[in-house]
């Protein structure tokens, strides 16, 4: 699965608001994605023309919810929706992502997980260098 297509099928966000594009290797603990669209000018998150830093925070929630489509996949079923609930340690580098040539990295490593709740880290790296970093807690969404 590492298709645009393959990720869209394993989280609910759909159409430009799939961020990443293609799985370039996971395991049981992390994830590696990568993602051009940042400097698509019609980017979903983009405002007065720029796409900010701060939405790097949406890519490493999006590469968690992908490792965890892909760990339930694996198991045979489906991640249960989630709803971020927290944010902590987040560092950003940049003021603004679109003017970046080339992919950007997304990195997930799950520091632990629940029935209902999951955390992470995550980095965004652009040409190796980090750009974003953080940890994210996603709790099961009680529909």
């Amino acid at each position: 699965m590492r298709t645009r297509e393959a990720i869209a099928a394993l989280i609910p966000h759909q159409g430009s608001m799939c961020l990443w594009e293609e799985v370039a290797e996971w395991d049981e603990a992390s994830i590696l994605l990568l993602s051009h669209g940042h400097r698509d000018p019609a980017h979903p998150l983009r405002r007065d023309g720029r796409l900010h830093a701060v939405h790097l925070c949406e890519y490493g929630a999006q590469a968690m919810a992908v490792h965890g489509g892909l760990l339930a996949a694996r198991a045979g079923g489906a991640a249960k929706p989630g709803v971020l609930v927290a944010l902590r340690g987040v560092r950003l580098h940049r003021a603004r992502i679109d003017d970046l040539a080339g992919a950007l990295e997304g990195r997930a490593r799950q520091l632990a997980a629940g029935a209902d709740s999951w955390q992470y880290e995550f980095e965004i790296a652009h040409q190796g260098r980090l750009v974003a970093s953080g940890r994210a807690a996603v709790m099961a969404r009680g529909d």
